[in-house]
């Protein structure tokens, strides 16, 4: 297994969606490829992936490891069906939850609440005697009867998850491992800080602490019913910092899986946009209930520590994701604004009025059918067959009260969709202090390749790109993604009184800790790399500036690429002391997973079928539909133009051209460019 990947045995990536569950697998020993489409059990996630695998006629025991992303997670804290938690705090600081940031979610809207209720309730925190500094120097050390107390507390609250967020514990968390050891013996699951965020900033840490501890017991229970259920096959989950870990590492820190599935498909886009030398690139991921959207430079994606999921804050190494409520499955309203997307989905059952299967509600799917783009005369993945006459019907009420024709209202969705969609990629570049236009669009998901092209116009960017394997591109990102780990903790150390030593300590404690799952699933030292970031800024800021640096760290070095990389974001840079605020590692094992060519197609491509497309409301075009697989490389097609394959649909409007490469890949750019 020298380069990452067994040459015997399926590799199987596995995405559950809020919609569909895609499957992409590889056999290494042949190059064969299998991709197919499954509806989503949204009650029955571990029956969605034994269907996927039985749709692709493969069984647990011809798989080889079985790479899987989940919203599970997710979909547990946003729609608030979490697990009771217990916390103990240090003495005096057990309301930080209720205390917050002192800020409103809605600063004018005051007939709402200024915030979301603290997770854990007065009745179920538990404050222990004991004070850290934040030197790391142990003020009060909690003796025996003040931990057993605490136990005692926790236990009589009946609940199984505790979280123990002590004050200062990221500089030493002796005290938090002493109460998390009598903990253990006492209550199934435990939470803490040091291990989920060791970083500053009190109410985040033990705000993401909590999260973890109430999710613990929902992951737990998947991940051991999945490990039974699918036996013979080696389990990884994909974390939120797109690479893959063990079911036993998901399950301690389950929090990690919060953005697994988009985690995934950013992976895929990494990969796509290494292969291809794309130097940056957004990621443009549209399925049936969300839009995720990603800005990837130099075949990396960007990572995020601060985030926020369903109000609460999130403090993990995430893929810098923007996500919207809009998807093909995403309904059409009408409201006080007008036309408006969203957040609200037909789901997979019953889906949207076109799929024929009793949804009656518009949606953006409904509105691309009455403009043609899907084709009725075909049944999608072999499974679902169009129904143009329930979308018209579906979309018609909203039709009237605009006093407007279907087809007209059709065109508004889509753009209404897409004005969505370019604020989102807005926020990932212009935001961030990149030229969004020098990006090359990467589109993929069920109703990506759709809006790409117009999204492109909008926003100003020439060049898209629509993979391989576009429909199911998160399961891709499942088999090609690295095998790591990540962690962010906090150092604190300034540049002029910089120690070395306590620096080298936390350094090799954190590296430590990331290769210690690494070995444990059989990985030599040889194959695992180590990547460094320090998070860096002039003292008295804020935010701090992402610096990558080398095994041995040269000081002097590090100051000059701080400040080059602060001159190129925030435009100056000053000789003013800096210091390290934190310092992020991650641990992998790269894969080096490869795809063949696809068999080379010859010939000037036939269209199947040519049929009236809307693309503007004064009349239709007759346009040309063709077969994605029998593409030949390099032959150009003039929009407007339809390209199908079983699942996905790739639109090229009038003024642009299409072609494809030799691995599958399609590039889509305006005729004058």
């Amino acid at each position: 297994m020298a380069d990452g990947v067994p040459k015997t045995g399926w590799q199987v990536g596995i995405d559950i969606g809020g919609t569909f569950t895609d499957l992409v697998a590889l056999l290494p020993s042949t190059g064969e490829v299998r991709s197919i489409k499954v509806p989503t059990q949204r009650n029955d996630p571990v029956a969605s992936i034994k269907a996927a695998l039985a749709a692709a006629d493969l069984l647990a025991e011809d798989v080889a490891d079985l790479v899987h992303g989940t919203t599970l997670v997710t979909n547990a804290i946003v729609e608030d069906r979490v697990e009771p938690v217990v916390l103990v705090a240090t003495r005096g600081f057990e309301d930080v939850l209720d205390i917050g940031r002192a800020g409103r979610q809605h600063l004018y809207r005051l007939d709402l609440p200024p915030r979301r209720a603290a997770q854990v309730p007065t009745e179920r925190r538990v404050g222990l005697a004991e004070r850290v500094a934040h030197t790391g120097k142990a003020v009060l050390v909690p003796d025996a009867a003040a931990i057993a107390e605490a136990v005692r507390q926790v236990k009589a609250a009946g609940v199984e998850s505790v979280a123990v967020s002590l004050l200062h514990s990221y500089a030493n968390p002796a005290h938090e491992r002493a109460v998390g050891t009598a903990l253990a013996a006492a209550v199934p699951f435990v939470s803490l800080s040091h291990e989920v965020n060791p970083e500053t900033r009190e109410f985040e840490r033990t705000a993401t602490t909590v999260l973890n501890a109430s999710v613990m017991p929902i992951a737990a229970r998947y991940l051991d019913r999945l490990q039974r259920e699918v036996k013979g096959a080696r389990l990884h989950v994909m974390h939120s910092a797109g690479g893959m870990a063990s079911p036993e590492a998901a399950a301690r820190r389950p929090l990690s899986m919060a953005l697994s599935g988009p985690a995934a498909g950013v992976s895929a886009a990494a990969y796509v946009a290494a292969s291809l030398g794309l130097e940056k690139v957004l990621s443009f991921d549209m399925g049936g209930t969300t839009t995720d959207v990603c800005l990837i430079a130099n075949g990396a994606a960007e990572i995020s520590t601060d985030s926020k999921l369903a109000g609460r804050p999130v403090r993990q190494p995430m893929v810098a994701v923007e996500s919207i409520g809009a998807g093909g499955g995403s309904l059409v309203m009408i409201g006080t604004g007008g036309l408006s997307i969203g957040p609200e989905s037909a789901g997979a059952e019953p889906g949207p009025a076109a799929y024929g299967r009793g949804g009656t509600r518009p949606t953006v799917t409904d509105a691309n059918a009455v403009l043609g783009y899907l084709d009725p005369a075909r049944r999608l993945g072999g499974a679902i067959t169009l129904d143009v006459a329930a979308a018209e019907a579906a979309l018609a009420p909203l039709a009237q009260r605009l006093g407007i024709s279907v087809v007209a209202l059709s065109l508004g969705v889509q753009r209404v969709a897409n004005a969505t969609m370019v604020r989102a990629l807005a926020r990932v570049t212009v935001e961030r202090g990149v030229d969004g236009r020098q990006c090359t669009l990467l589109a993929f998901g069920g109703a990506g390749p759709m809006h790409a092209a117009r999204l492109a116009r909008e926003f100003g960017i020439a060049e898209i790109v629509v993979p391989r394997f576009s429909s199911g591109f998160s399961a891709l990102g499942c088999i090609v993604a690295d095998m790591s780990y990540t962690q962010q903790q906090a150092v604190r150390l300034l540049s002029t009184t910089w120690d070395p030593t306590r620096f080298g300590a936390l350094h090799d404690g954190m590296l430590a800790t990331l290769m210690e799952p690494l070995h444990r699933q059989g990985h030599s030292a040889k194959e695992i790399a180590v990547e460094r970031t320090a998070l860096v800024r002039y003292v008295g800021q804020s935010y701090a500036v992402e610096v990558p640096f080398a095994e041995r760290l040269d000081l002097q070095k590090l100051g000059h690429d701080f400040r080059e990389r602060h001159r190129t974001i925030y435009g100056y840079a000053t000789d003013e002391h800096w210091e390290m605020q934190s310092l992020r590692m991650r641990a992998l094992v790269p894969r080096h997973t490869k795809f063949g060519p696809l068999v080379e197609q010859r010939g000037q491509p036939e269209p199947m079928s040519v049929s009236p497309c809307w693309f503007e409301p004064s009349a239709p075009h007759q346009t040309p539909r063709y077969d994605r697989d029998r593409l030949p490389a390099a032959v150009r097609i003039a929009g407007p133009a339809v390209i199908e394959d079983a699942w996905a649909t790739v639109i090229v409007p009038p003024g642009y051209t299409a072609s494809a490469d030799a691995m599958g890949h399609l590039w889509i750019k305006e005729s004058a460019t």
